[in-house]
């Protein structure tokens, strides 16, 4: 599972330095995404936004925080570690 978990970490995020670098970009079909209290930068494929249990977290964020960051992405209103775990189980 611990191999599972750290390719989607590889795939899905990017290092700090690199989201916060000016000019970043996100690939076509791809959504970047903030999550947990660091508001780590994860990048997902926008395929993942049919997928209910993602779509109650959106529905979460639109009623926290709104779809304005003013980095460019969405800010998703749970824990980091919970959030891994989805996407682990949208890739099996």
């Amino acid at each position: 599972m611990g191999f599972r978990i750290s390719s989607i970490i590889r795939r899905a995020s990017f290092s700090t330095n690199q989201a916060s670098s000016k000019g970043f970009e996100v690939p076509k079909g791809y959504l970047a995404v903030y999550v947990g209290d660091k508001m780590r930068r994860f990048v997902i494929p926008v395929s993942h936004l049919n997928q209910p249990s993602l779509q109650e977290l959106l529905h979460q964020a639109e009623e926290e925080f709104g779809y304005d960051h003013p980095a460019g992405g969405l800010t998703i209103p749970c824990r980091e570690d919970e959030f891994l775990n989805l996407m682990a189980q949208m890739n099996e």
